[in-house]
């Protein structure tokens, strides 16, 4: 896993972001933060231990898309336990037809990725701005990591935030993962990247 800083002033308390697959901190740009915030990404090897985090009095972790799984694998090798866990248009279950996205369609993207095929996706997922630079032998390397490595352990989110216009992994797919923790999960009428200019961060970890 890559880790850096996208604000670091020396807070009690701390946001762990694990990104999604390829896409950086770019979805994020726009929020506010009061608070120290790590991006992490970069899903081939999940054996960083985040030493930096042990300084903070609180921390919340905020998980979105492939970054769901491998933040509750992450969770199970580590036994960290944050003070908030929340999940954002994702599932414990990456390679999944009925709660993820079905491993022939992963594995297509994987394939058949160029810089074209990128930029359709990140469309798709409804992200706004420049499309990030990307690597394609390393994401493509990353997404068989993230398939090989299966599905995540179970683990319990405080909030489970779910797009209703995913066309990523589809909005019915998270609702069938997360039936077991339906008293955490809150539909919202955005696509799979759903955050927007101007929001805080207290918005997603409510």
């Amino acid at each position: 896993m890559k880790q850096r800083w996208l604000s670091c002033s020396g807070t009690e308390e701390l946001i762990l972001i694990f990104g999604g697959w390829a896409l950086g901190a770019a979805p994020f740009a726009g929020l506010a933060a009061d608070s120290d915030v790590l991006f992490v990404d970069d899903y081939h090897d999940l054996g960083n231990p985040l030493s930096d985090i042990a300084q903070y009095d609180r921390v919340n972790l905020i998980a979105f898309s492939f970054g769901v799984t491998s933040a509750a694998h992450w969770l199970a090798q580590t036994g960290f336990s944050p003070d908030r866990l929340i999940a954002v248009s994702g599932t414990l279950f990456p390679a999944d037809p009925a709660r993820g996205i079905a491993q022939d369609m992963i594995r297509a993207t994987a394939d058949n990725l160029t810089e074209a095929s990128f930029a359709k996706f990140c469309r798709r997922a409804g992200l706004n701005g420049p499309v990030p630079e990307i690597d394609p032998e390393a994401a493509r390397s990353e997404l068989h990591a993230v398939i090989d490595r299966g599905n995540a352990p179970e683990v319990a989110f405080d909030r489970i935030w779910i797009p209703q216009r995913d066309r990523i992994i589809p909005s019915s797919a998270q609702e069938a993962a997360w039936a077991h923790q339906q008293s955490s999960a809150r539909g919202i009428d955005a696509p799979h990247v759903p955050f927007r200019d101007g929001q805080s961060w207290r918005e997603w970890i409510a």
